[in-house]
Parts: structure tokens; sequence; C-alpha cells
């Protein structure tokens, strides 16, 4: 499909750049295509009414490291800034890496994380470039190891807020809470599972009061998750891989649910890829434990999930194309249109909607 029919126009002030606080408190628009009304404005905090018993909610228990650093390249007559997200890890000591500006670095140049503005106990945290390749990619090869390492990089590194907000505010204290949701178990991730963001202990005591299950997926979230479609089709691109984890009790709970007539309800759009991975052309959810780069648009046909709360997401984006193929492209057009002129706050801090799985 032409990737410019993913396209929309967004007013800069409907960018969140903190979230609601309680984080129920954020705004769910409803989406039921072919219903009349199609949509219906609500808030998370009626989740529990907008759901049935023996529905069955999903949500990420990924964890977000704090995998934005800040340095200097060493060496040189100049030691130029050097901003790196850190995206996937190698090995122990080894990390692939998004960095600004790539053109400042060869192979073998030192790069010096996190000496300002951190209180560090460990020794200077310095990496070299083993491999550049394109759009900004490197291979860091640090000089710690294992889980010095990791202290290393949780002393000195931010949260790595998505670029919308980072080019308008840095990241700070409060985001380590913020861009964390509630769930977060599994280390790994570089991105927030977003739409985990909104729910809050009371939300969740509330789901189990009404016969709601609740189960924990991981799927380590990439930094691809930003990036745009540039290809003029979608068959022109490329997903980035993500590393994910569905045990057997749960896939058991699951299929058990909705042989009984419960319904799978994603929380966003990492949950329901992994979920779509786990599933075989049947519908039945099988243990999973693996990278997945599943890439959905309109025309794929869902198999393991019948609802999906989420945010609202950027133009041009794969989790758009995906939340097309769910709903349906003209439907959630209208939602997105709608969203807009009521003044709902998109993005990672944003609203939600709830959306159903259009008929097939």
């Amino acid at each position: 499909m032409r990737t410019d029919l993913f396209d929309f126009e967004l007013p800069a002030e409907r960018i969140a750049l903190r979230p609601a606080s309680p984080r129920d408190a954020a705004r769910l628009l409803v989406v039921r295509p072919g219903a009349q009304p199609e949509t219906e404005d609500c808030v998370v905090r009626d989740l529990p009414d907008l759901l049935r018993p023996g529905d069955q909610v999903v949500v990420n228990d990924t964890k977000v490291i704090p995998a934005a650093l800040h340095g200097r390249r060493l060496g040189r007559a100049t030691e130029p800034k050097i901003e790196a997200t850190l995206i996937r890890r190698l090995d122990g000591s080894r990390w692939r890496a998004l960095v600004k500006p790539a053109k400042k670095l060869d192979i073998g140049d030192v790069v010096r994380f996190g000496e300002e503005g951190k209180v560090c106990f460990l020794g200077q945290l310095d990496a070299t470039v083993e491999q550049k390749g394109g759009r900004g990619e490197v291979t860091l090869a640090f000089a710690f190891h294992g889980p010095v390492l990791d202290q290393a990089i949780e002393e000195r590194g931010d949260m790595p807020l998505p670029p919308y907000i980072a080019a308008r505010r840095a990241a700070d204290e409060q985001d380590r809470a913020d861009y964390q949701t509630r769930f977060a178990r599994q280390e790994g991730a570089v991105a927030a599972p977003t739409a985990g963001l909104h729910f809050t202990d009371d939300l969740v005591a509330r789901l189990a009061g009404r016969g709601i299950g609740l189960h924990t997926v991981t799927l380590h979230v990439g930094a691809g998750t930003f990036l745009p479609v540039t290809a003029e089709d979608t068959s022109g691109h490329k997903m980035h891989a993500e590393w994910g984890e569905l045990d057997a009790a749960t896939a058991d709970a699951l299929n058990a649910a909705r042989a009984k007539g419960g319904r799978i309800v994603v929380v966003g759009s990492t949950s329901l890829r992994l979920l779509e991975s786990a599933a075989d052309q049947h519908g039945v959810i099988r243990p999973f434990s693996d990278e997945t780069s599943i890439f959905i648009t309109p025309g794929y046909r869902f198999r393991a999930v019948d609802l999906m709360l989420t945010n609202f997401h950027l133009p041009r984006s794969t989790l758009f194309m995906l939340v097309a193929a769910f709903s349906g492209l003209d439907t959630i057009r209208r939602a997105y249109a709608h969203a807009i002129a009521a003044g709902y706050r998109f993005y990672s801090y944003g609203d939600a909607c709830l959306l159903s799985r259009a008929a097939s």
C-alpha cells in the first residue's frame, strides 16, 4: 500500500509532554467499527465497565533502561559532543546504538560518556566504535562488562524519551517514574510500551473485581518503533526485530478463556504483535521465546486479538498502519480526526483509545 495513505496533520499543541495524573485519568476514545455512533468519549478508569467478565487483558512487562547516553569523542584535536541511544545488547560489553552526529565518529574512536551532570560511583565509562552502519547505527564496545556495565549505564543514562518529546524538553528525574509502567519487571526495552502507562493499582484491582483476567508477556521495545516509514510503498519497509517471550501457562490460560467466550484485550501494539507472532493459523496461542519482526498492515488477518487499548500514533508509522489494519483505515482516520478536534493528547504521554477489531 502507498505510505501516504497513512499520513495526517497533527497540531504541535496536541503532543503531550507529560502524562496525565493520576495515570488512569487520561481520556479514552472508544472506537467500534460499524457501530452507530462509531466513537465514544470516556476516560481510562472506565475500562472495567467497557469490558465483560471473562475478558482477558494482556500487558507487556518489559522495563525501560536509561539508554540515552551523552558524551564526547576523545583523542583528536576537537572533542565534539556525542549522543547515543542504546538499542540492542550484543553481548556482555557490546551494544548497538543510534548516535548523533554519526559523521563525527570513525571506527576506532573512543567516546567518554556521562562525566557532566551526574554523580557517578564507577570510573569513567568509555566505549570504542567497533562498527558503523546506516542511519546512524554504530556498534559500541564498552570498557566495562556485565553487571558493572549495567550499573554504569544506570548511573549515567537518561530515559530515552521519544524524539517528539526530546526535541522540546530534556529528560529529567521525573521521567524515570513517568516513562515506566507499573508492570515493568524484565529489563531490556529502550522505549516504553506506552499504553501500559495508564494503569494504576486501583484500575488493576477494579478489573479483577469485575472478573477480568490480567496476564503479562514480554516484548523488549526497540528504538525502531519511532522510525517513520520512508519507503513510498509499505512493501519496501523493513521492520526492526524485537525479542519477546510468552510462557506456556499464559498461552494455556488465554486459549482456555477464549474457548469459553472471553475476549483477548491487548494493552499496546507490543502485546498485540507478540500474541499474533505466537498464534497459529487457527488462532491458538503457542508458547513463544524468540525475535519477531512482524509488520501488520491493512489486509492482515488477525488471529489472536479481539480488542486493543493503545495510544495515538505517529503519521506514516508502522503503529498507525497496525491500528488501521485492526479497525479499518477509514474508521481510524475518522477516529483520529475526532480526537484532534476534541483536544485529545497524542503519543507516548498522551491519551488512549480502545479499539474493536473490524469485521473480516
